[in-house]
């Protein structure tokens, strides 16, 4: 109570205050890159070809009608090519925060733009990367303890099941034992699903967990070894907010990545464009050694709280 006999409630904070609580973030996360000497970039936003991920849809936009040059562009969907632009013309070490959109997205915790924090770093691996992340954490007032753990030995701790090297049948029969759909046509698709089920709920323990070495067949544009793809997320009390690759780094892996995930849009009935030829053609002389990563922005931030 205070001296007019009215409770005392914790006031909600003001518009202001949360606005300049991002702002502080922002700059915290600004100083972190800066004083390790990475350079911020700025890359468009506006792209001649939509992204070939098997899961993400761009956003398709006409410019210029009132010029009679009409033109159709597609929003980034995250500035990764563009990045790698760079890095193909010798940028070095680099970051950027962003706005990026993607089609088809809606829920709790996903919108159709959101921003985006992506940054490269030469000559380290995907480990010493995810040391860096958990360095940018402890700058933003985030020191809890780490779980690191790989996609395999997650599914062995917490399910039993030795997901490198069971195959299409045996994952069918695992999803119907545990009461889910098995009608897939990508064995990705059924690790993916077993993940969100089985794997997702043990790991909300964890406030902050990285999983890494995927599956070959969830590599993207990472590197592969063996069974495995050097690639890693990272979840915060169960929720994903980062994702990262050990990058490959010639023309070719490139292209044949791309085809590959243009086929796969292409037996879903999904719009499918073109490859993005002058990209390969600036990667003629391939990518420097690097890993990248992409976290979203708002998820990160909301996780501070938590």
């Amino acid at each position: 109570m205070n001296i007019l006999g009215v409770p005392n409630y914790p006031q909600m904070p003001s518009v202001k205050e949360k606005l300049l609580q991002h702002q502080n973030r922002i700059r915290t996360i600004r100083d972190f890159f800066y004083s390790h000497s990475i350079v911020e970039v700025i890359t468009p936003s506006l792209l001649i070809s939509p992204t070939t991920d098997v899961y993400i849809d761009s956003i398709e936009v006409s410019v210029n009608h009132a010029l009679l040059k009409s033109s159709n562009f597609y929003l980034h969907t995250s500035p990764e090519l563009e990045m790698k632009r760079l890095l193909a013309k010798g940028s070095g070490d680099i970051f950027q925060i962003c706005q990026v959109f993607r089609d088809n997205e809606h829920g709790s915790i996903n919108s159709n733009e959101f921003t985006m924090l992506e940054f490269y770093r030469l000559g380290i691996d995907m480990h010493q990367l995810i040391e860096e992340i958990q360095e940018l954490l402890i700058a933003l007032g985030k020191n809890d303890i780490v779980k690191k753990i790989s996609y395999a030995q997650a599914f062995f701790d917490y399910a039993e099941i030795d997901i490198l090297n069971s195959n299409f049948e045996d994952l069918k029969n695992i999803l119907k034992s545990h009461g889910l759909s098995a009608d897939y046509d990508w064995i990705e698709d059924m690790q993916m699903v077993l993940f969100v089920h089985l794997i997702e709920p043990k790991i909300k323990t964890f406030p902050v967990c990285f999983i890494y070495d995927f599956p070959k067949q969830q590599a993207a544009l990472a590197k592969i070894d063996g069974l495995v793809a050097h690639r890693f997320e990272m979840y915060i009390n169960g929720t994903e907010i980062a994702n990262g690759y050990q990058e490959i780094e010639t023309a070719n892996e490139y292209r044949d990545r791309f085809e590959t995930e243009l086929d796969k849009r292409k037996s879903l009935s999904k719009s499918i464009g073109s490859i993005d030829e002058v990209f390969l053609a600036d990667l003629k002389d391939g990518l420097p050694p690097c890993s990248g990563v992409a976290i979203g922005i708002e998820r990160l931030f909301n996780s501070l709280s938590l």
